[in-house]
């Protein structure tokens, strides 16, 4: 099996278990600097990229040191905008909603929230 195929199932995994299309996400390809041993195509990987709603893709080097950071940067950013877009929902609720709760309701939003998932699943 390649491993575009086994990224593929490892994805559709992670948006079962996250229960959303949108999962932060980067596609990686490794090793870089052996482009001779080189086993997916760059175009094959950057067409897969393209059909998960333009992952970012990136070619990797640990032993120059190629993007490695990189990834990491971006991986945390999409979670960080991720997490600011999920906060900000009920900001925009009218002042009027939120004054005929009833009192059960506000109850529950006077209760300590729970340990929340964190973002990322690790398989």
């Amino acid at each position: 099996m390649s491993s575009l195929n086994e990224l593929s199932e490892l994805r559709e995994q992670i948006i079962r278990i996250k229960d959303d299309e949108k999962v932060p996400i980067v596609i990686v390809g490794n090793k870089s600097d052996l482009e001779e041993d080189r086993a997916v195509p760059r175009a094959r990987a950057f067409a897969l990229s393209q059909s998960w709603g333009n992952a970012p893709y990136y070619e990797t080097s640990a032993r120059r040191r190629a993007n490695v950071n990189e990834v990491f940067i971006d991986l945390c950013r999409q979670i960080i905008r991720k997490d600011l877009q999920g906060s900000s929902k009920g900001r925009d609720e009218p002042e009027r909603k939120r004054e005929n709760t009833n009192r059960s309701e506000r109850k529950r939003e006077r209760r300590p929230k729970t340990k929340r998932k964190g973002p990322c699943v690790i398989l």
